[in-house]
């Protein structure tokens, strides 16, 4: 079953298709996308969770467990084998 999606306009005024509440524009976070660091390597979404909350480093990821993470809106578990594997690059690890 599919939930129908609304047609929406961004402040920007892109007009986009939405079958969540979530308020982010599709053509906005597109536009904002890093283009490098471990943000650029996230979904919008998470990439957008990540920030809300402060964590815009993979220091500051670590400080977190990864049920923590998980508890944030837009981070699914698709998204916590990416973290780990950015994380393990620097020699850094979920908080246990």
């Amino acid at each position: 079953m599919t939930r129908e999606k609304n047609a929406r306009v961004c402040e920007k005024g892109h007009t986009y298709l939405k079958s969540s509440d979530c308020p982010t524009c599709p053509v906005c976070e597109k536009e904002n996308k890093p283009e490098s660091g471990f943000l650029s390597k996230l979904s919008g979404p998470a990439r957008s969770a990540l920030v809300h909350e402060g964590i815009d480093t993979l220091e500051k990821l670590s400080a977190f467990t990864e049920k923590e993470i998980l508890k944030l809106h837009g981070i699914g578990p698709a998204s916590l084998p990416v973290m780990r594997a950015l994380l393990e690059e620097k020699g850094l690890s979920f908080k246990k």
